[in-house]
This record gives C-alpha cells, structure tokens and sequence, in this order.
C-alpha cells in the first residue's frame, strides 16, 4: 500500500469532508503540463484544467495577493483580459511565491488544501466537460471533478478566460 504525500491527504480530507466521489490518482509520470496529464489520464487536453497562481497587484497599489485561475488545459490564458476583469495587473507567480501561498509546487497545485482561501476564478470553457482532471496537490497526483463542484469548492467566479 503507498502512502499519500501530505498535501494530497489534505485534498483528498476536503473531498471526504464535502461528500464528493473524487479521489486522488497516482499518475506514473509527473502531469507537469496539461498535455502530459491528458495523455496519461486518456482524456482531451481541454479536461485538464490547470490550476494556474498568478500575483496580482491590485490597482489601487496595495500588496501583490496570490489568484487561482482554473483554465482549461486546451487555451492559454489572456493575461490582459483576466487583469481587466479581476481589478489588478496578474504577474506570473514564481515558485516560492506559489508554494508560500498553496504549500504545493508548481505542476501540481490544487484547487483546494492551501494553508488560506485563495482568491479563485474559473473558466467557462471548462463546463463543456463532464468529469475534469485538476492537480492533487502535488506533479503525479491528479483529482476528478464537476465542474459545479469545482466552482462550489473554491469558492471560484466564472470567467472568460481566453
């Protein structure tokens, strides 16, 4: 029997304390970039969807705050367009800024188990999917979802993303 790593206990927790189906799945290979996660899950590269941290800076000058956005794995997302719509200039997050704020790494982060709320948005071409894959909290680890679910879980606002 394998252990879980502790973030994906921690994913896994709040999706056995919120009543859904979906467990953590062990990948064999690192799910690094969403093609890497649909081709070893079999599925479109659009049901992947990326849970991607940027640093806003807000445009009133306050301090840069950590946003999730969920984006379908088959676009790239608009930065200009997102920054217009959640009132901040989004800056790519580097890796310490993104584990200081999910305590997961890059390639693996999830929508949920972050030591605080993040502020979240998701796509709306990630509807289109029955069942969409995330990041379980760390790069071999992959979680299924609705996409009700999802929005329910973090708390996300729709958005056009691309």
């Amino acid at each position: 029997m394998t252990t879980l790593h502790a973030n994906c206990v921690a994913v896994e927790s709040i999706l056995i304390s919120e009543g859904l189906p979906g467990r953590i799945r062990m990948l064999p290979d690192a799910a690094t970039t969403a093609q890497l996660a649909a081709d070893q899950l079999g599925c479109e590269v659009g049901a992947i969807a990326n849970s991607l941290i940027f640093a806003v800076q807000p445009d009133d000058g306050g301090e840069r705050e950590p946003i999730l956005v969920m984006a379908s794995g088959a676009y790239r997302v608009d930065v200009e367009k997102v920054s217009a719509t959640v009132g901040g200039r989004l800056r790519r997050a580097d890796a310490d800024f993104v584990r200081t704020h999910t305590g997961q790494p890059i390639g693996g982060v999830a929508p949920v188990g972050h030591p605080a709320p993040i502020r979240t948005v998701v796509d709306r071409n990630l509807a289109g999917y029955e069942t969409l894959w995330t990041g379980g909290g760390i790069p071999h680890a992959v979680v299924p979802w609705t996409y009700p679910d999802l929005l329910r879980l973090t708390g996300g606002t729709e958005i056009d993303v691309v």
